[in-house]
């Protein structure tokens, strides 16, 4: 139940894809002048010593934050990425890679929540050790810690359960990001469960679901049964770096499916995308796809793109 650790594939391709993301979806609540609450699920350890003996046993980086670590020509919404990672590395080393807790403390406003899900009992108690740390290094900054308190509370618990208490929130603003190992085939079950719950409690929230682009069953139907959820509209993104291995195992394409997305989202994808296809990709294979749908919409808008034919 607890074999999956996300530190062997901290920075890879699929990092790079959820993380430019959840940026551009925290930006977006940043727009207006109202407090929300930020729902990880299963928020792993937080952060990652890309020299770890995890990191580097599967260097999984090399497939996604080191291609881009000295690009000169990165379009502005990646580049905002690339440097929330740098900043974690006031050296220029490409050392410690941020899980999606610590993304969101760096672009979450103070008045903003955040609540973190982990179940496992090392990722967990790392997820509470290293906001510890960034507590005391904003202390011995002289800054006022936004890190203990209502702000930021770490939870030891079953995130696809944890959820439902946490909706709707206060404010009626929320992103909840949820990205399970899908080492259990019963994980895709349970995001579908878990959204349908969440979308009758608070219809009008944001979801954002990653998932794996896999040969088993449960995967293959997986995109196609968030399309039909009660959502007022939907988005999905897949990024494939090469094409499959032959022996099926490595991770090659992975997608994000966000539940009622920002208007700006799709534009800024459409920008954004076939760079990454660009610069990531490792054979012919390389491509993404973009599709839309609102539940007013008969068929779904899509557009599918192979950068390396343009």
């Amino acid at each position: 139940m607890f074999s999956y650790r996300h530190a062997f594939h901290a920075g890879n391709h699929a990092d790079v894809l959820k993380h430019f993301i959840q940026i551009q979806l925290l930006n977006y609540l940043n727009q207006k002048d109202v407090a929300y609450s930020y729902i990880d699920t299963h928020a792993g350890a937080g952060v990652y010593a890309l020299d770890s003996v995890q990191a580097t046993k599967t260097a999984e980086f090399e497939t996604g934050i080191a291609p881009l670590w000295d690009r000169t020509d990165l379009p502005a919404p990646l580049a905002e990425y690339v440097n929330l990672v740098k900043g974690m590395n006031p050296s220029g080393k490409m050392r410690y890679y941020p899980g999606s807790p610590y993304v969101a403390e760096q672009v979450a406003r103070e008045m903003d929540r955040i609540r973190l899900f982990e179940l496992h009992p090392a990722d967990s108690r790392l997820l509470a050790e290293n906001f510890a740390k960034l507590e005391a290094h904003q202390a011995a900054q002289g800054k006022r810690s936004t890190v203990r308190g209502k702000r930021i509370i770490v939870n030891k618990a079953d995130g696809f359960l944890g959820v439902k208490a946490l909706l709707p929130p206060p404010s009626r603003r929320a992103l909840v990001l949820c990205d399970p190992p899908y080492e259990d085939k019963q994980d895709y079950r349970k995001v579908i469960d878990m959204l349908g719950d969440a979308l009758r409690r608070f219809p009008t929230g944001m979801y954002a679901i990653w998932y794996p682009v896999l040969q088993r069953i449960e995967a293959r139907n997986f995109a196609e049964k968030m399309k039909h959820l009660p959502a007022q509209s939907w988005l999905n993104v897949t990024l494939t770096i090469s094409s499959p291995t032959p022996d099926g195992i490595a991770l090659h394409t992975s997608g994000m499916f966000i539940l009622n997305p920002p208007y700006t989202l799709a534009p800024t994808l459409k920008t954004v995308m076939p760079y990454l296809v660009q610069v990531l990709g490792r054979d012919k294979g390389a491509t993404f796809t973009l599709d839309s749908g609102e539940m007013t919409t008969a068929q779904p808008r899509k557009t599918r793109q192979d950068a390396r034919n343009t």
